[in-house]
């Protein structure tokens, strides 16, 4: 005597339930994974622009160093395929340097520092306070 076995596709439908929803999950994982990358990133691009917003703070204090009128500031000059903007303004000895980087990227930064400067050439500076992104 036979039996007859009954196929009625529930196997198929358990393994298409399956499948979609691992795709499901990875699709997910991968998601956030590529918002992880944009989040580091951004916060590379920031730093570099950060980075070069100091070389502004930096380059300002040299050219203080040497002359101690110097206010021209510097517009727009070019550091590490960025630039950056510095702006000075005071009444010597007491001086506030401000300056903008911008990234390749178009990521933006501020330093600003009040500062004294001495009497004497060179003419040693002193930083009373240092601001970041305000």
């Amino acid at each position: 005597m036979k039996t007859k076995l009954k196929n009625n596709g529930s196997v198929l439908l358990i393994t298409i339930f399956a499948t979609a929803l691992l795709s499901a999950i990875t699709i997910g994982i991968l998601q956030m994974n590529t918002e992880e990358i944009q989040l580091m990133r951004n916060q590379i691009y920031a730093a570099k622009a950060q980075a070069i917003a100091e070389a502004g703070l930096n380059d300002a204090f040299s050219e203080l160093r040497v002359d101690s009128s110097w206010n021209s500031g510097f517009s727009n000059k070019v550091f590490d395929g960025g630039s950056y903007t510095v702006t000075v303004s005071g009444i010597l000895p007491n001086l506030t340097i401000t300056s903008t980087g911008t990234s390749v990227q178009g990521f933006v930064a501020r330093v600003g520092a009040d500062i004294r400067v001495g009497s004497i050439s060179p003419y040693r500076i002193r930083m009373d306070s240092l601001r970041i992104n305000e």
